[in-house]
């Protein structure tokens, strides 16, 4: 029986300050990478089992990052952000941080886990828990050192261009299907990881006013992944090219330009104003753009379905947008 003393309230207090500090609505977005990855690899999210445990994996490892993030920004926080859940006091730092590296253990097991389950032939039991170990690293290295440096950028975009490749580490059945990283891999990973490596520089300094320059400099980068995504039917291999779904000669990179100038267009707007607001504005679309960017991606290598399956994820998003910001 409840207590006098229950106050509900409270309760619904701490869940909010704890999806605050897990920026709950991003979450979707690494999902949405993880499932694209599994979708070029294999056609399809078939065994389910598997993309099932990277999908948790990416979503640890993801939440991991932002907690983190938040433990070695405190200082400035406390200064620049004090109604964030750790310089307010809604959360313990130090619960906070043994939360964010408990996740990334939790995260490296599972996506280990997959090699207990039926692997294809030939395939590396052990790539996608190495893939998770990197992304782990990498999470740490922009956290803890790299945030405030030029290579900032850099180590954000690692991190996704690894989240994709988790997805694509479990290699499913069939002569389409590659069994070891190639070429067409690194590209599709590559594209992500630049576009996110462009975000990243644009949001460097999006609680005060930007920049012009550096804001311009972020805008090129993203339109730089999202121009390799745009080109890879170009160099895709011949058995990879059988699955296309959209004609690529032309009609592919026409598409990709049109579902991302609406970002770029919000983007300039920011760099002709450099608010904070038109700043903040500007990433938090760029991120929800991401599960576009995914979406599309796997509309040229697999069924329709899987596609409007990652769009999707874009409706939790928003939602839970409106209660937890995402920046």
């Amino acid at each position: 029986m409840s207590g006098e003393n229950d106050d509900p309230s409270t309760d619904s207090s701490t869940l909010l300050a704890y999806l605050q500090l897990f920026r709950a609505p991003n979450v979707f977005t690494a999902i949405a990478d993880v499932a694209m990855g599994f979708v070029f690899v294999a056609g399809s999210l078939q065994p389910f089992g598997a993309f099932a445990c990277l999908a948790l994996a990416s979503c640890l490892l993801y939440t991991a990052g932002m907690i983190l993030n938040d433990v070695y920004d405190f200082d400035v926080d406390m200064q620049q952000r004090p109604s964030r859940p750790l310089p307010s006091g809604r959360i313990s730092r130090g619960r906070a941080q043994l939360l964010g590296y408990g996740m990334l253990a939790g995260g490296v097991l599972l996506a280990s886990c997959v090699s207990l389950m039926e692997m294809p032939p030939a395939a590396l039991v052990w790539r996608s828990g190495a893939i998770a170990l990197l992304l782990a690293v990498c999470v740490v290295a922009y956290d803890k050192i790299l945030k405030k440096t030029p290579l900032g950028p850099l180590a954000m975009g690692a991190c996704r261009f690894f989240n994709v490749l988790l997805g694509m580490s479990f290699a499913a059945t069939g002569d389409l299907t590659p069994l070891n990283f190639g070429e067409s891999h690194f590209v599709i990973a590559g594209g992500i990881g630049v576009y996110i490596a462009g975000v990243t520089w644009f949001a460097r300094t999006e609680a005060k006013e930007s920049s012009r320059m550096l804001l311009t400099f972020g805008v090129g980068l993203m339109a730089a992944g999202v121009m390799m995504l745009a080109f890879f039917p170009k160099i895709a291999p011949v058995e990879l090219a059988r699955r296309f779904h959209i004609e690529p000669t032309f009609v592919w990179p026409m598409a990709i330009f049109l579902m991302t100038v609406t970002i770029l267009r919000r983007c300039l707007v920011a760099v002709a104003d450099p608010s904070p607001e038109q700043v903040q504005a500007a990433v938090k679309q760029s991120i929800v753009s991401l599960i576009v960017l995914d979406a599309s991606v796997a509309l040229l290598m697999a069924d329709w379905p899987y596609a409007v399956g990652i769009l999707a994820l874009m409706v939790p998003m928003l939602l839970l947008g409106k209660w937890v910001y995402s920046t």
